[in-house]
């Protein structure tokens, strides 16, 4: 089942680094951003990996939890949190269960050959557990302002 804005998240489980296990229902009631990203380690991925980091007492400020997930395991996922200083978790998809879900798996052509990849990619999900939003093939500049904007939005009053 594919996620669609506006409505709930399809059931879904996995673990993060410090051995969190986030599911549909584990943060209900809460904002929660997912972001998508290729690779640890790649430049792209470092740029976007700090970007959140140097913003993320600002996205819990606004009442926002916020995870990185992509099909690296936990041991790349562990030094990369550390090499970082990243204060939030990351979520190892080794299986590509939720990249499926989420459809963030794409091909791309790498050095002239076809490989399957991440499209990067961030979700906004609302404290009732809907999608509110979704950002696809995304550039890193300006864009962790961009969902930061999107999640104190969503606290304002209607």
């Amino acid at each position: 089942m594919a996620v669609v804005v506006n409505k709930l998240l399809p059931e879904f489980e996995a673990v993060a680094t410090g051995g969190i296990k986030v599911s549909n229902q584990t943060h209900m009631g809460k904002v929660v951003v997912l972001y998508f990203y290729p690779k640890d380690n790649t430049p792209g991925c470092t740029t976007e990996a700090m970007q959140f980091r140097d913003h993320y007492q600002d996205f819990v400020d606004a009442g926002a939890t916020l995870f990185g997930v992509s099909r690296d395991n936990m041991k790349s996922h562990d030094e990369f949190k550390t090499k970082l200083e990243l204060p939030f978790e990351l979520i190892a998809d080794t299986e590509e269960k939720m990249c499926h879900m989420f459809g963030v798996v794409k091909n791309k052509i790498m050095y002239g050959k076809k490989v399957k990849g991440i499209e990067r990619s961030t979700f906004l999900i609302g404290a009732d557990g809907m999608l509110k939003e979704e950002w696809r093939g995304l550039k890193v500049p300006g864009h962790v302002e961009d969902v930061l904007n999107a999640v104190k939005a969503l606290q304002e009053p209607a």
